[in-house]
């Protein structure tokens, strides 16, 4: 099977985290969806695509229509996201609708209690990481990988 990565995020920490995981994903076809225009570094220019920056509000709906057009037009195989806002309404049309696989991280800011997004993407992804112990009460179902930074 061909794999193909779509990396969610928000701008700033969430960017700085999933951009860990660079060295894993590096080698497969990939591109990236922000919710918010922000400095690029030379790998991602060309290959980031740009979604409304919603504060759960009405442009989540928004959020949804255009995940459905880049996810039916770019057909990623998996998404990996470590939040915030982008990642529930991606995983949401690429699960149910495309059935991509969703990995999600939650976001190592979360030391002993779960973020919003997080307790979503619980439910939504199929593979959920915690970075810290403390959280395992909160996810039973999810692996602890420590920290990526």
């Amino acid at each position: 099977m061909t794999v193909k990565l779509c990396i969610v995020s928000s701008c700033g920490g969430h960017l700085t985290e999933v951009r860990c995981l660079l060295p894993a994903y590096q080698q497969y076809p990939h591109f990236y969806i922000l919710n918010d225009k922000a400095l690029l570094p030379p790998d991602m220019q060309g290959c980031t695509y740009y979604i409304s920056h919603s504060e759960r509000d009405w442009r989540f709906l928004l959020n949804l229509w255009q995940a459905f057009v880049l996810l039916r037009q770019l057909r990623p195989t998996l998404i990996l996201s470590t939040g915030a806002g982008p990642a529930v309404p991606l995983a949401l049309v690429g699960r149910l609708l495309f059935g991509t696989r969703v990995v999600f991280i939650e976001t190592i800011t979360r030391i002993d209690r779960p973020s919003m997004t997080g307790r979503l993407m619980y439910w939504l992804s199929h593979d959920f990481f915690y970075q810290w112990q403390a959280l395992a009460r909160y996810f039973p179902k999810g692996k602890y990988a420590g920290a990526l930074l």
